[in-house]
């Protein structure tokens, strides 16, 4: 869908500022290095393009997915469309409603979200973070249900973004998928890997990248990639710049920092300098993951933290050994592999929309670093003024 990709750069600048992953320094908008640090005492406004953006192109994303089913389901078909591929076009649009869902919740968190929006006239109540994420895990469930219904292909073709995932059966690999990030959302270490053994999770498998990804183009009714900026182009008026710690953190010969560049001397803005940026995308048409199997592997070893400790350090070893690490040496309780698991996410995942969403899950954002003595770590978002609570 043409409005998923919509202001997805502006998410993950939520999620990587917030999470002190990276600076946005923007010279047309002091809010990136302001609001989102909380530098100057300033706070998070619900009039604002950081939250009011993706929250709205999100919700269009569920709008367009609900007047597709809602035709579906009232129209006779028949004629056009086999029950199978009825079955698995309403699959796909609940996964995606699932997931785009599952985004504004990430934002909004104890907040809330709005989950029945079938009806723009009458729309369902905000409800707690906890019904939210149960909820989307039933959308998952009855898109999964669906998918299994849906026969060999669908009556459609999908973007690149898809290849491997394109069919029914394999899209419903992408559910179980995020099925397992909504789990381990809500701390459900058997669920987790219930939904993992649906997906494509490879525990041995030598692509780490394997999975589905947003796909972009400089077409002129595409999207670019909305996360690249040229190495040569970041500037004070226009860059990401790595947060400082990503660098001196780091365990020595870690492969993962080939995801930042040095420039060639720093750049500052509003107190915050640095001389190292995001180097995540080569060009404007790179893609951009949803999931990845590398991310499958973190959740398997994070769900076998509590079920099976050898075997999430089995897990976590082989994502070490992808970065060029030794195996892990550490304690084996509990808190020591839950910081292991955390660490190897920060820097698998880094700018993939995932660590402050991780801290924040386990009571870690103080942990967070803050960069100048005014700043702090929020935890969420407010609700837009748009919704008129």
């Amino acid at each position: 869908m043409y409005s998923t990709r919509s202001r997805l750069g502006t998410y993950f600048d939520d999620c990587g500022v917030i999470g002190r992953e990276y600076w946005r320094f923007s010279g047309s908008d002091p809010r990136f290095t302001t609001d989102l640090l909380g530098g100057d005492n300033s706070v998070l406004d619900n009039n604002t393009f950081y939250i009011t953006g993706p929250w709205a192109d999100r919700y269009r994303s569920v709008k367009n997915a609900n007047l597709i089913l809602e035709f579906l389901d009232g129209q006779d078909l028949s004629g056009q469309f086999t029950t199978a591929e009825i079955a698995a076009t309403k699959g796909l649009l609940k996964t995606f409603i699932a997931y785009e869902l599952l985004l504004n919740l990430n934002l909004t968190y104890e907040n809330g979200i709005r989950v029945d929006v079938a009806d723009e006239n009458n729309l369902g109540p905000f409800v707690s973070k906890n019904d939210a994420l149960a909820a989307i895990s039933s959308m998952l469930s009855s898109g999964a249900s669906d998918l299994s219904s849906g026969g060999s292909a669908f009556p459609f073709i999908l973007s690149s973004g898809f290849s491997g995932f394109d069919t029914p059966s394999s899209f419903r690999q992408f559910n179980r998928a995020i099925a397992a990030r909504v789990a381990a959302y809500q701390g459900n270490a058997s669920a987790v890997l219930s939904a993992l053994n649906e997906s494509f999770f490879s525990l041995n498998g030598s692509n780490l990248d394997e999975g589905v990804y947003y796909t972009f183009s400089e077409e002129q009714t595409d999207f670019p990639n909305p996360m690249f900026i040229t190495v040569g182009g970041s500037s004070a008026a226009q860059a990401r710049v790595v947060q400082p710690d990503f660098i001196t953190d780091a365990e020595a010969g870690d492969s993962r920092l080939n995801k930042i560049a040095q420039l060639d001397g720093p750049i500052t803005l509003d107190g915050l300098t640095g001389d190292f940026v995001v180097l995540l995308y080569n060009s404007n048409n790179d893609p951009i993951a949803i999931v990845r199997n590398e991310e499958l592997i973190l959740l398997y070893a994070e769900a076998n933290i509590t079920v099976n400790p050898g075997e999430a350090v089995n897990a976590l070893n082989i994502i070490r050994a992808s970065a060029n690490l030794g195996p892990y040496v550490g304690a084996v309780d509990t808190a020591s592999l839950v910081n292991e698991m955390l660490n190897q996410r920060r820097y698998s995942l880094y700018g993939e929309g995932h660590r402050w969403i991780d801290m924040r899950r386990y009571n870690k954002l103080g942990e967070l670093p803050l960069d100048r003595p005014a700043d702090d770590v929020w935890a969420q978002f407010p609700i837009p003024l748009t919704e008129n609570q």
